[in-house]
């Protein structure tokens, strides 16, 4: 093969080569607006133009999501304790079928009569615990 033919395959593979490396620039579809390239930039939120007031806190709940309230009566859900507060025993609690009192120690029962069995602060719920550690 001739030199000048070497060359001019040279050239053209050469070029082909340029034009498989570049991707040829995206013409628009006509009909359709053209969306501009570069950063886009949103406005700045607008301020309320009236003052926001406080929310009231939601009143506690009576229930737990996570333990059923105790079958024997009236009760309430103690958040920081982490316990149901019986509304017709004073002094007792209830959480996941067993009920806690506090009379010169802990003591736990099935049934908010009794039989009470001594514990310690550690054989009940640890917010109760906290109460009287």
């Amino acid at each position: 093969m001739p030199a000048s033919q070497r060359l001019a395959l040279a050239a053209l593979l050469l070029a082909l080569a340029a034009c498989t490396s570049q991707r040829p620039a995206q013409q628009p579809a006509p009909g359709l607006p053209t969306i501009p390239q570069g950063p886009v930039t949103q406005p700045p939120p607008s301020t309320p133009s009236i003052p926001s007031t406080p929310v009231p806190a939601k009143p506690l709940p009576r229930t737990s999501a996570s333990f059923a309230p105790p079958p024997s009566g009236p009760s309430h859900w103690d958040q920081g304790l982490g316990v149901y507060v019986l509304e017709n025993a004073n002094g007792v609690y209830y959480r996941q079928r067993t009920y806690y009192r506090y009379s010169n120690g802990w003591a736990w029962a099935t049934s908010p009569n009794g039989p009470w069995q001594p514990t310690d602060s550690g054989g009940v719920p640890p917010g109760l615990g906290q109460l009287h550690p």
